[in-house]
């Protein structure tokens, strides 16, 4: 174990079971939001010339939420969830519904009310991934694998 889990060891072993299961899933679910964050930045730079901000904003948000649906699937949720993986996905977008406009209407102020954000959107993209993560965790966690 490294230092850093050995510090935290006798905290987490204080927790009840499905306190320390729930803080592992908001763990894993943090670490594919990082590669979705990733991904939605490239996406935004990729496409920002040919389809404006907003275009590629949208763009984006539906690539990168498809990547993490497939992440977490697969590592944050694994073996959770029922139903054909199209019917997964799309129970996965729809319960994002809600993280979806608190992240990209976040991201939609930045960009029109700041110079700097819309020359440099990576801080836009940035401030909408955390205005979403607790709620979109909340609901993929509760309605889509569960």
């Amino acid at each position: 174990m490294s230092g850093i889990m050995m510090s935290f060891a006798p905290i987490l072993q204080r927790l009840a079971p499905d306190r320390r299961a729930w803080l592992f899933d908001l763990l894993r679910f943090g670490t594919v939001g990082v590669a979705g964050f990733l991904i939605d930045t490239a996406v935004v730079y990729g496409t920002r010339a040919q389809l404006g901000l907003y275009g590629a904003g949208v763009l984006a948000y539906l690539v990168a939420a498809s990547a993490n649906w497939g992440m977490n699937r697969v590592w944050t949720f694994r073996g959770r969830g029922s139903g054909p993986a199209h019917r997964q996905w799309l129970a996965f977008l729809a319960a994002n519904l809600v993280g979806f406009t608190l992240n990209r209407g976040t991201y939609a102020v930045l960009v029109t009310l700041s110079a700097l954000r819309a020359r440099q959107p990576i801080y836009a993209i940035a401030a909408g991934a955390i205005a979403g993560l607790f709620t979109n965790f909340t609901l993929s966690r509760r309605l889509v694998f569960k």
